[in-house]
């Protein structure tokens, strides 16, 4: 009767956690990206009037498959043909300093934006285009197995308190009906 109780208690304990989950996955706090099938990016993030903007977009393993076409307010619309991943753009010298400019990406009928921040004084005039920091985000985020990377206090708080009322009540109702058996 006991393992009965423990299976229960289990079953109840995930099932909490299943229905919980999707929404804390979905709410990764980054709200500067729309969601799409491939990952896009600018670098800089933050950049001069008149300064090199390296524009990315993620191919590999992707369904942007044709050209994609990059648009904003901060520079002329550039196009990524097929197969190449990134494209090298001058933000306009007129661009106000303190302004932020969404850049949409567009690919196969698929659009994307981020933001890109104005910021003041004079760009790098060494002539060559900005080194990529960092890779392209994705537009799936795997790999973070068994930590809790993303989570914050208050949702780790709201999962125990979910699985814990589930045990709970799982053992309170077997001993309800343990009491009723005469045992």
């Amino acid at each position: 009767m006991r393992a009965i109780r423990v299976a229960s208690a289990a079953l109840l304990g995930v099932t909490a956690l299943a229905l919980v989950a999707p929404a804390v996955v979905a709410s990764d706090g980054d709200s500067g990206h729309d969601v799409t099938p491939f990952g896009f990016g600018v670098l800089p993030r933050t950049i001069a009037p008149g300064g090199q903007l390296t524009l990315q977009i993620d191919r590999s393993g992707s369904s942007c498959r044709g050209t994609a076409t990059v648009a904003s307010g901060a520079f002329d619309t550039v196009r990524i043909p097929a197969g190449r991943p990134s494209a090298v753009t001058t933000v306009d010298r007129a661009a106000r300093a303190g302004a932020v400019h969404r850049v949409t990406f567009t690919c196969d009928g698929i659009s994307g934006s981020t933001d890109l921040t104005i910021a003041e004084g004079a760009p790098d005039d060494t002539g060559l285009p900005p080194v990529p920091e960092q890779q392209v985000p994705r537009a799936v985020q795997a790999g973070d197995g068994g930590s809790v990377a993303g989570f914050d206090l208050k949702e780790i708080i709201l999962g125990a308190a979910l699985i814990a009322g589930s045990v709970g009540t799982a053992y309170r109702l077997g001993r309800h009906r343990e009491s009723e058996d005469g045992g």
